[in-house]
């Protein structure tokens, strides 16, 4: 068998379902609640946000939705996309165990933020919507809703995280090659930015800021709503067809994945992958392990609570239960922007709580070590964010080196490095350090949780 080869399936087994965790369950998550009367919100509480579509797929408890065929039609351009066995990471790692990974850098983004962004903006088109407001980290999700939205002919609005404005000139002029308007965050356009901006002059952002930004432009415009890249029930069923082709591909390669791995932030690209194997897990008494990796300086499931908070800085959004540093933490600046967020998506939160998955958190420089080793065996540069992914697969790799045990491991390769660059220059020139996270303001941010009588 060839070391290059890949599993790809036909354009005609492309999913046309997606696949909801929510129906193999064995406990509903916490409810999500109004900040002002503290109930849970009902669609109309939504409804100023996100179109009705996409509100009904959040709290849906069927366990397939359907794709519509006009986002399977722009699927084609990239998906199926394909499973590759990483043979020269195994020989050189010198393990016996078997690697693979689903790689979703071949999509127009290079990340797997399409996958969301497209069924979002048709949705939005559907119900009327002319134009998104949103945020972005390190700019993949950015870029692939600017992307979706022209091709449904939505103004779009982004609010990039400022230190990652600032680091990846390139995610923001793809951005606006496909037409998006990219702001760095804080701004003066909105009151929560210039809030931000005179207590903190120097604030680098966070996602929670750029999201009360985002929040706020889209509350204030009838023919506007927010779209959000991660974290939501509705995103990470989108994300699912992953797992679902990277299921079929496996059998292909005449194998199954002891180990599933996804670096995890706000959870899209793990819960992508993870979700359709911890569903086979839960109906057929499966023992496959499911491990996020995450980062040590915004180590939200390894160092988190599992509280009520909101999802943004400003507290416009509703409460909901998930794995929180609190909605005031701000990260270090770390390179792997799509990792910087306070939260973890409430279903993978619940997910973690009742033990359906293991969380690890790496520091930068380790990751990027773990990232260039993999670009020298299999020839493809990782994104920051997906070195976290690398890193556990080889941590897990090393470990059956040393145990002489064969497992099979895969990985969610989510998105190329190749706008990443500069990161990986101040890697090689010695920049790049592990700054901890600072303990009293976690401390602080995790003190000021809203109080909430549900709990």
């Amino acid at each position: 068998m060839s070391d290059s080869i890949k599993y790809l399936l036909t354009e005609d087994r492309m999913p046309k379902r997606w696949y909801n965790l929510m129906a193999d369950l064995p406990e509903a998550p916490p409810a999500v609640l109004h900040p002002g009367t503290g109930q849970p919100v009902g669609p109309d509480d939504l409804a100023p946000l996100f179109p009705m579509a996409l509100i009904a797929q959040e709290v849906t408890q069927e366990r397939e939705v359907e794709i519509p065929e006009p986002v399977r039609d722009i699927y084609r351009q990239w998906r199926p996309s394909p499973l590759f066995r990483a043979r020269k990471l195994e020989k050189a790692l010198d393990t016996p165990a078997k690697i693979y990974y689903k790689y979703e850098g071949v999509s127009p983004t290079g990340s797997h933020k399409p996958n969301t962004a497209v069924p979002q903006a048709f949705y939005n088109k559907e119900e009327g919507t002319k134009r998104l407001t949103t945020e972005t980290g390190a700019g993949q999700w950015g870029s692939s809703i600017a992307y979706a939205g022209q091709y449904f002919g939505l103004e779009v609005d982004v609010y990039m995280v400022k230190v990652s404005y600032e680091q990846k000139p390139y995610r923001r002029a793809l951005m606006q090659t496909f037409g998006a308007r990219c702001v760095p965050s804080p701004s003066v356009e909105t009151n929560s930015g210039r809030a931000v901006l005179a207590e903190h002059p120097d604030s680098t952002g966070s996602l929670g800021i750029a999201i009360s930004e985002a929040v706020e432009m889209a509350a204030g415009r009838d023919d506007t709503k927010y779209a959000l890249g991660s974290v939501l029930n509705h995103v990470l069923l989108h994300q699912s067809v992953i797992g679902l082709e990277a299921m079929e591909q496996m059998d292909m390669a005449g194998d199954d994945p002891d180990i599933v791995i996804g670096c995890a932030g706000g959870g899209s690209n793990l819960a992508g992958l993870a979700f359709p194997y911890i569903g086979r897990n839960l109906r057929e008494g499966k023992k496959t392990r499911i491990i996020a990796a995450e980062p040590a300086s915004c180590p939200t499931l390894t160092r988190g609570k599992f509280a009520y908070d909101f999802g943004d800085t400003a507290s416009l959004t509703p409460l909901v239960k998930m794995y929180t540093l609190g909605s005031h933490f701000v990260p270090s600046p770390i390179h792997a922007g799509g990792l910087r967020y306070h939260g973890m998506g409430p279903l993978v939160s619940h997910a973690y709580e009742l033990g359906l998955m293991e969380a690890r958190a790496y520091a930068q420089t380790e990751c990027f070590v773990a990232g260039v080793t993999f670009a020298k065996a299999e020839g493809i540069v990782p994104a920051p964010e997906s070195t976290h992914a690398v890193k556990a697969a080889i941590d897990e790799a090393l470990k059956c080196k040393e145990s002489g045990e064969s497992k099979t491991i895969l990985f969610n390769l989510s998105g190329h490095g190749y706008f990443d660059m500069q990161a990986y220059t101040d890697f090689f020139d010695g920049k790049l350090t592990d700054e901890p996270y600072d303990e009293a303001m976690l401390a602080k941010s995790l003190e000021g949780l809203p109080e909430v009588a549900a709990e």
